[in-house]
């Protein structure tokens, strides 16, 4: 079976933000406990479907070989991922905005939290973004009473910030 080719997309060349929360990074570590854990159970089928015979007319076998590809994948890439992860310590300066912050600020008369984690663990509908965001990066360093503007399209939007955590 080929891998399809695809044209290299607007972010491939960027690198992966290594930045993850502690509960992050130990559901990395869980996730590739289980993953390991598959894969002698999926090489073992594998092995027992090669000894049928011809491998181009058994389907079962190129659905395992398959399988098997995907896991190892899934593998590889959680590994990677936790090798090259800097785990975010909630524990630093609170006197000014950093990873791992939670920020409380004032737009347009209301408040709103935010929690500025890495780019992987990004979930603005649940309050956290990216510090690569442009909204984290206006943020960041910021102190409790800085006031920042941030540009959206052709208006501007005064973030103030009331307390960090």
């Amino acid at each position: 079976m080929q891998t399809p080719y695809r044209k290299p997309g607007k972010y491939a060349l960027q690198p992966n933000d290594p930045y993850l929360s502690q509960d992050k990074f130990l559901s990395l570590q869980k996730d590739l406990e289980q993953l390991l854990k598959q894969r002698p159970f999926l090489a073992s089928e594998v092995s027992r479907l090669a000894e049928l015979g011809d491998f181009s007319e058994n389907v079962e076998y190129q659905l395992a070989k398959g399988k098997l590809r995907g896991l190892n994948s899934a593998i590889s890439k959680t590994e990677k991922q936790l090798r090259s992860a800097i785990v975010i310590n909630n524990e630093g300066n609170k006197h000014f905005v950093d990873l791992g912050s939670i920020v409380l600020v004032k737009v347009n008369g209301k408040e709103k939290k935010y929690e500025i984690l890495g780019s992987s663990e990004s979930d603005p509908d649940k309050g956290v973004i990216s510090h690569t965001s442009p909204i984290g990066q206006i943020l960041m360093g910021k102190i409790v009473g800085d006031k920042v503007v941030f540009k959206l399209n052709d208006r501007e939007v005064e973030y103030e910030i009331l307390e960090i955590n």
